[in-house]
């Protein structure tokens, strides 16, 4: 999941020198791509997995038949602080109590809790310009942390509604009903009545520590719930995301950004053979011959790596490859060579880059540094339902 000063990083640091070469115009095909909403902004919070995950669901309301809806992510991330805390607490202060999450946190705050517009709840009481919960989260974890040190061992039954009142008094209270279309409602018969059903989604993984085909617990510190992740081969699982998205289902991404080949601000994701450090002039000059068009920009003419189940293992077990962040794939492209690219909205505004807020990732790329998906049970070929027990 999303680390905060990673994302920030990325935003702005992830980019190889600029060249001299001059650019080429190279026209991608759309193969497939799902309607969407538009792109939104995550500001200064480590909340990606909320943003990717609700702009994955609004789109899932879409292809449903539902109205465009813009739902608010700040609704879903203040109940799951509130979860987040309670389970830190009965760990004694030994888990993880940070921004980040996993698209599972989602689906389990709207189980309980339905959903609702973004009109209805901003998450914002701080007087800030944008969402930032730095302060919030690290004197909210202090107070547990002391709470769960407490030498008496004697907790005050008061202690959770502390933490609430503090994150109440940054984000507000949640609503517990709120009028849309003239009529009031609760959110969790908003999303009923939207036809939205938790219970239809899954999450999957490619990791070869666990046993294929069965539901495992994913070892990522973002995974703080312990929820459980089918493992499929990597071929397999790459099977499932083509299939989803060429018969119009999108995809929850959950995955690494760390590598110096992605760059949002240049609207890619590829996976060179070489690291810059490794490269000589004339390499690096290859390297950073990019070529572009009015949507999407990659770099030309870059030999990327084979990716195995084996080497997923390596880059897993040494760190390399880590749960950074979350984005929503709706589409693939083609270059003129046959090359296919997964088109990716990313969670850092619209402005964020020359392409609206999307970036094409490169099918070694996410090969190599998926971490995890969520995806409809639909949207799985046949026979990989059978082989998981769907």
């Amino acid at each position: 999941m999303n680390k905060l000063l990673l994302t920030l990083f990325c935003c702005s640091s992830l980019l190889v020198a600029k060249t001299q070469n001059k650019q080429k115009v190279k026209k991608f095909t759309t193969v497939t791509e799902v309607h969407t909403t538009s792109v939104k902004n995550q500001q200064s919070t480590g909340t990606c997995w909320c943003f990717a995950t609700v702009s994955f669901i609004e789109t899932e309301l879409l292809r449903m038949g539902a109205p465009k809806l813009d739902l608010s992510e700040m609704y879903i991330v203040r109940e799951a602080y509130s979860q987040k805390a309670k389970r830190y607490f009965r760990v004694h202060g030994k888990g993880n109590y940070s921004e980040g999450g996993q698209a599972h946190d989602v689906m389990n705050v709207i189980r309980t809790n339905g959903f609702v517009p973004e009109s209805v709840y901003s998450g914002n009481l701080y007087q800030g310009d944008y969402h930032i919960h730095r302060e919030m989260v690290k004197s909210t974890k202090a107070m547990i942390d002391e709470i769960v040190k407490n030498p008496n061992k004697k907790i005050t039954p008061v202690w959770f509604a502390s933490i609430n009142g503090v994150l109440d008094t940054y984000m507000g209270k949640l609503p517990e009903n709120f009028e849309y279309k003239g009529k009031t409602v609760s959110p969790q018969k908003f999303a009923t009545d939207l036809g939205f059903n938790t219970e239809d989604y899954i999450e999957l993984t490619s990791y070869s520590h666990h046993p294929f085909y069965k539901k495992i617990n994913l070892e990522i510190p973002d995974n703080w719930s312990n929820d459980l992740y089918y493992n499929l081969p990597i071929e397999e699982l790459m099977e499932l995301v083509n299939y989803a998205l060429e018969n119009g289902y999108s995809i929850c991404w959950d995955g690494d950004v760390s590598e110096t080949g992605f760059s949002h601000k240049n609207g890619y994701a590829v996976l060179p053979t070489m690291k810059e450090t490794e490269m000589s002039n004339s390499e690096i000059a290859k390297w950073e011959d990019e070529v572009e068009n009015k949507k999407q920009k990659v770099q030309k003419n870059i030999k990327e790596q084979e990716v195995t189940q084996e080497l997923r293992q390596i880059t897993f077990d040494n760190f390399e490859t880590t749960d950074d962040h979350l984005m929503h794939i709706i589409g693939i492209v083609k270059d003129p060579q046959g090359i296919k690219y997964y088109k990716t909205k990313n969670s850092w505004a619209a402005d964020s880059n020359k392409f609206g807020g999307f970036l094409n990732m490169s099918e070694a790329y996410l090969r190599l540094k998926t971490v995890a998906i969520m995806v409809h049970k639909a949207a799985l070929p046949k026979h990989l339902k059978i082989k998981l027990g769907l």
